[in-house]
């Protein structure tokens, strides 16, 4: 391991050493001390200060030699009890400047990794959501669709009691109809992949409270930087979670959807004027989103509104810009 001098670690401890010894060697040349053939106590007392003296010495330099790659293991030691872990302050020189360049290099890298693997998770369970949702609308909605045909042309031509029996049935068979519809469009963003992210976030506020005593006010910008797929996804996933809650459990009068162009990214905020969120709150949706901010390197912030409420904010870096 060498230094920022060209030394290595084990170089420098072997020059400290030899420099002692030197000096040491130097002292008993030309002082005026001297040791007879058969020492005496005195000249052995002498001797032993000075070995004491040299063996102070060279701990002396070798530990401030050792001191910064001891602090910097008490850095590791801490910055690796937080989550994520932190990275390591770099001293301005030396060979433990080296040392945490290369750990921070290391931890980028492994988050780097970690990143990209669990993305791909993502988008294989997007791919696998889609495809449920191609079967239950191309398979269990065509079937129920063709059902629900089919008593429409019975309830038309029978007596009038069995006709209020097969229009219920029908009835009942629309409602199942609507609801797979429903969690098709809920597992497949179609108006995503369709539209765009800012007309599929207008579409799923659309969605959400057509028929919702929630008045809503959108404020989307104009010309979003390119975000890629992966990125526009987690927003859009973002902005349905957050609005969902809005809509089940917030008890609001008004929610405000906002798609804001930033230097290097674009911001999402969805604010509402209802109960606002108990402290500590964190369920499954609360985590998904944060999981899926951290993928793509994003900042989330979820607490109250300026007006009260509850305010969920999500930053995401434009294709490449950065945190």
């Amino acid at each position: 391991m060498t230094g920022t001098h060209g030394f290595s670690l084990s170089s420098r401890v072997v020059m400290i050493n030899g420099l002692i010894f030197a000096l040491g060697t130097l002292l008993l040349t030309f002082s005026p001390a001297t040791v007879s053939a058969s020492p005496l106590v005195s000249e052995m007392a002498l001797l032993a200060v000075g070995l004491g003296l040299m063996m102070w010495a060279n701990a002396l330099l070798v530990r401030s030699t050792l001191r910064p790659l001891e602090r910097l293991a008490a850095a590791l030691d801490q910055g690796r009890a937080t989550d994520p872990i932190e990275r390591m302050h770099v001293p301005r020189r030396g060979i433990a400047r080296r040392i945490a360049t290369s750990v921070n290099d290391l931890i980028a890298r492994i988050e780097l990794g970690q990143r990209e693997k669990q993305l791909a998770t993502l988008t294989a369970q997007e791919a696998e959501a889609s495809r449920i949702a191609r079967e239950l609308h191309d398979g269990i909605g065509q079937s129920l669709t063709a059902v629900l045909l089919e008593l429409s042309a019975l309830a038309d031509n029978a007596e009038p009691v069995p006709a209020a029996a097969l229009a219920g049935v029908r009835e009942g068979t629309r409602d199942c109809l609507e609801e797979i519809r429903d969690v098709a469009r809920r597992l497949r963003p179609h108006a995503l992949e369709d539209l765009g992210l800012r007309s599929a976030v207008v579409a799923l506020t659309a969605q959400l409270f057509d028929h919702h005593p929630v008045h809503v006010t959108r404020s989307i910008d104009v010309g979003l930087p390119e975000l890629g797929d992966a990125v526009e996804l987690v927003v859009y996933r973002v902005a349905q979670e957050a609005l969902t809650n809005v809509a089940r459990h917030a008890q609001a009068t008004t929610v405000e959807v906002a798609l804001e162009r930033t230097d290097n990214g674009v911001l999402l905020r969805v604010a509402d004027d209802g109960i606002g969120t108990p402290s500590g709150a964190g369920g499954t949706g609360m985590r998904s989103m944060r999981e899926r901010a951290t993928l793509v390197e994003g900042r989330l912030r979820v607490g109250p509104g300026p007006e009260g409420g509850t305010e969920v904010s999500l930053w995401v870096p434009a294709r490449g810009g950065g945190a």
